[in-house]
């Protein structure tokens, strides 16, 4: 396949591409992913000579098997954190955040009684 016929396919200019095989540009999560699609190979495959002291690297919430566990990398925590910073209202957003914390069991209940939720 061509840089121009991959860049094409991934929607990109093949200048673009040349970029990404020196290096010169960085390759974003989506962009590699329409890579992968144009390419008719698993996303995996950007991956299978990266040396196993990199996979993974920096994550300290990563399972035996390479998958991400716990709270942080969960979808709806995404979600409520870009939630939660749409709500312009400081005073509104500080009521939402003391709400959670008690439903969390975050303040002791004379606490959560002082909160104004």
């Amino acid at each position: 396949m061509s840089q121009t016929e991959l860049g094409e396919a991934s929607g990109v200019t093949f200048q673009q591409i040349q970029k990404y095989e020196r290096g010169a540009n960085r390759v974003s999560a989506s962009r590699l992913w329409r890579l992968a699609i144009a390419l008719d190979v698993p996303l995996q495959y950007f991956f299978d000579e990266m040396p196993q002291e990199l996979v993974g690297a920096g994550r300290s919430n990563q399972t035996e098997d390479g998958n991400v566990d716990g709270p942080y990398s969960a979808r709806e925590s995404l979600e409520l954190f870009r939630a939660y910073y749409q709500i312009k209202d400081q005073h509104l957003r500080d009521r939402v955040r003391a709400l959670v914390q008690a439903m969390a069991g975050s303040f002791s209940d004379e606490a959560v009684e002082n909160q104004e939720i």
